[in-house]
């Protein structure tokens, strides 16, 4: 597509023309999956649970993830910033993040079996036990939080201090500059 009418569609869409197209193909297979819902004749059963989520998760859920973060950025062992052009370390509240969400999302996926609330359905449906599921959803959140602590030492260790200034020369310290010519 030439520049001058990618510009324009730009312009006239507010977004290039490829986010146009992803947000179609989002649309496309939000569609296909509704139609799919719909056939199995589940609907009312997904909307449900997609409205009981959403408000789970926006009146629940993210004041309480929000408040833990605020409460991890402010916490009492936190260093305090050095004075600019000391050495300072990385932040670490990332390395905290990614493998809490991990965690809680798998936790949040899975809960009904880590916490063997479904252990009659899933047995008489599978045959197999929810006995696995705390142990495996412990063993991966341990790893997550080993590989992320694995990654800030690497960046601890990668990471370099500013260079200290050079001590201010004296008056005496100077040097002299040759005589020219």
């Amino acid at each position: 597509m030439p520049s001058r009418i990618r510009r324009r569609m730009a312009r006239q869409y507010g977004a290039d023309p490829l986010h146009l197209l992803a947000l179609l193909a989002c649309f496309a297979l939000a569609g296909y999956a509704a139609g799919r819902v719909v056939a199995a004749g589940i609907w009312i059963g997904f909307l449900v649970w997609f409205v009981g989520a959403a408000i789970i998760h926006d009146l629940l859920l993210y004041p309480l993830y929000a408040l833990a973060d605020v409460a991890a950025q402010r916490r009492p062992w936190r260093r305090r910033r050095r004075p600019s052009g000391t050495a300072t370390w990385p932040a670490s509240i990332n390395y905290l993040r990614v493998p809490v969400a991990l965690s809680g999302l798998l936790l949040l996926i899975w809960f009904p079996l880590i916490l063997r609330l479904a252990e009659g359905n899933y047995h008489r449906s599978t045959g197999l036990h929810t006995n696995p599921y705390l142990g495996r959803w412990l063993l991966i959140t341990g790893v997550l939080f080993a590989g992320s602590a694995l990654a800030y030492a690497i960046r601890l260790r990668h990471h370099k201090t500013p260079a200290e200034p050079p001590p201010p020369l004296r008056a005496a310290q100077t040097p002299r500059s040759s005589p020219s010519g």
